[in-house]
């Protein structure tokens, strides 16, 4: 049987890779590859379009140079709006395919307002309606290629308050990527979360947060962007997320998944020196897991 640190992973933005314009410096591929593979993660997940190649099959053939799998990656999809139903489905199974062919297992799907990001508003009843209708389509799609679709609460979403995601739960079946970081920006406890909702957690993406710079972007008054490059995400261990509780509360219960440490992080100062920069954050995130996190699992 696989250990808690067997299945920890990491992504792409842990290292400052991501699409957005303006997000800050981007590290060669070649060179996230080797510091990941040189820290020992088994796994990643897809990252910005551009930093893996296209092809899924050359997507594993470059990973498996560097020992390493792909998990999947983070899909944004319009679900509620039914004038785009049929564009999402063909993009899901493109995805979908995509993904399979690379060898992934997880569909991370983000429910956006439009491609834009916009800042989302209430949704009617109807509109409700049919983001259920279609969680369950892109699961039936996800099944047909061997894939899990978890649904990541993320903030400026439809999906990113406590209601919100309470309106999942009720509203259909999907499970969810279980981010500690956005569950914990949009007011959901994720100790609770994992405790009293463990049998829809399909997979974990470890952040710690400074819970002090949330106000401003909740507010719609900063950016994520701009909130990243402040600070926003920590090292885990160094910020107000109780990341051993959540992990505890998961393994207790028999959690058999990946555990990706994705801690945002935006290079502002240019490219680091080798051995400097996120890979200093990701070292400390992993020696926090080791040291304070899996005693507690293990005992």
């Amino acid at each position: 049987m696989s250990t808690f640190l067997d299945r920890v992973a990491s992504a792409p933005i842990s290292w400052g890779i991501c699409e957005v314009p303006g997000w800050g410096a981007m590290l060669p591929t070649p060179r996230v590859l080797t510091e990941m593979s040189g820290l020992g993660l088994p796994a990643t997940e897809l990252g910005a379009p551009g930093f893996l190649p296209t092809s899924p099959e050359e997507v594993k053939s470059t990973l498996a140079t560097y020992d390493m799998t792909l998990i999947g990656g983070f899909t944004a999809v319009i679900l509620h709006d039914a004038a785009m139903r049929e564009a999402t489905i063909t993009e899901a199974r493109r995805v979908a395919d995509l993904f399979q062919r690379a060898g992934a297992t997880e569909f991370i799907s983000a429910i956006v307002m439009d491609p834009d990001w916009s800042i989302p508003r209430p949704l009617t009843l109807d509109e409700r309606r049919h983001m259920m209708e279609m969680f369950a389509i892109i699961d039936e799609i996800c099944a047909e290629h061997g894939l899990n679709q978890v649904m990541h609460s993320h903030v400026q979403t439809l999906v990113e308050t406590d209601d919100d995601i309470q309106m999942v739960l009720d509203g259909c079946d999907v499970n969810f990527c279980l981010d500690t970081g956005h569950m914990a920006i949009g007011g959901t406890d994720p100790v609770a979360f994992a405790q009293q909702a463990f049998d829809r957690v399909g997979h974990v993406h470890l952040k710690d947060v400074n819970l002090s710079l949330v106000p401003p972007v909740l507010a719609r008054e900063k950016s994520l962007m701009a909130a990243t490059q402040e600070g926003l995400f920590t090292p885990l261990g160094q910020g107000d997320v109780d990341i051993a509780g959540v992990v505890e509360a998961l393994e207790s219960r028999g959690y058999d998944g990946w555990y990706v440490i994705e801690q945002d992080t935006a290079l502002t100062d240019g490219l680091p020196a080798d051995g400097e920069g996120p890979i200093e954050q990701v070292i400390t995130s992993m020696d926090f897991l080791r040291t304070v996190v899996a005693p507690r699992v293990s005992a």
